[in-house]
């Protein structure tokens, strides 16, 4: 039996064991939960998984208000019920009434797709007990017209979650788990090489040191990520900066730019006063 292998992509920079947990997800059929800080690639994972292996994305991007059902079919009895007292002949047939949802939309696909289930977190806590039966048999009942809806293939699923509320054992049980953890130096340099190619290495060194001191501030309320440098590292090249532009008076000053990097008033107040407090040591 063949069985399909992630490696990566030219646009996407995997670690090794982000690799073989795909493909670990894939050779046990189990839904693949990636966590790790906002910004640091869990989203375009999915994406790059179907892109590299050939597969159609379906991506059902979870809210606060998002219930399980959803995902399955949605019936709309009052637009049924409207149209009953309107005479109008397709209230005779149910499935008229029935929206699919993204998983009735993978289950019956003719082929393998990736089914992206985005920040699973955000939902209610109930929320991913009740599609564990859903995910483990690759099946559910649609009440309203008495069939069951069963996966023709089986598909690839991958979900993510920002690590905003703990999911149930339950759950975590039916999955392979991977954590993406924040990159290091080389292989954020890498990314940037991807996403900026040709840029210049004495502009990444320089950006990539300021942006490393930033994130390890103590006290800092939300650390830079992986999309904010490159945000930042575009701004660089579209002013045209150098890396001696980038050098800042004292080692806690506001780094160029820095509304790309720091999110929140107090994190932009916590550097003044350290900048602050660098000059007058001075």
């Amino acid at each position: 039996m063949d069985i399909m292998k992630f490696t990566g992509s030219e646009s996407y920079v995997a670690t090794d064991d982000l690799n073989v947990a795909v493909n670990a997800s894939i050779t046990l059929e189990r839904p693949l939960l990636v966590k790790g800080e906002p910004g640091t690639g869990k989203t375009e994972l999915a994406r790059q998984v179907a892109d590299s292996l050939g597969l159609r994305i379906l991506e059902w991007n979870i809210k606060s208000t998002t219930k399980a059902q959803q995902g399955l079919y949605e019936y709309d009895a009052v637009s049924r019920l409207r149209d009953s007292q309107l005479g109008e002949e397709k209230v005779h047939d149910v499935r008229n009434y029935i929206r699919k949802g993204k998983l009735w939309e993978a289950f019956e696909a003719d082929e393998k797709v990736v089914l992206l289930i985005d920040e699973i977190d955000k939902a209610d806590i109930e929320f991913p007990n009740d599609l564990l039966q859903e995910l483990d048999r690759m099946e559910f009942f649609v009440y309203e017209t008495g069939e069951t809806i069963s996966a023709k293939v089986r598909p690839i699923v991958i979900i993510t979650s920002n690590n905003e509320k703990e999911l149930p054992d339950a759950f975590l049980r039916r999955c392979f788990f991977h954590y993406i953890r924040f990159p290091d130096p080389e292989t954020l340099r890498r990314i940037v090489e991807v996403h900026h190619p040709g840029i210049k290495p004495a502009l990444v060194a320089e950006a990539l040191t300021q942006f490393f001191e930033v994130r390890e501030t103590p006290g800092l309320k939300k650390k830079p990520s992986t999309s904010e440098v490159l945000d930042w590292l575009k701004l660089l090249l579209v002013e045209d900066l150098d890396p001696a532009d980038l050098k800042r008076s004292g080692k806690d000053a506001l780094p160029k730019l820095h509304g790309a990097l720091l999110k929140n008033e107090q994190d932009v107040h916590m550097f003044e006063r350290l900048a602050f407090m660098a000059r007058g040591q001075r």
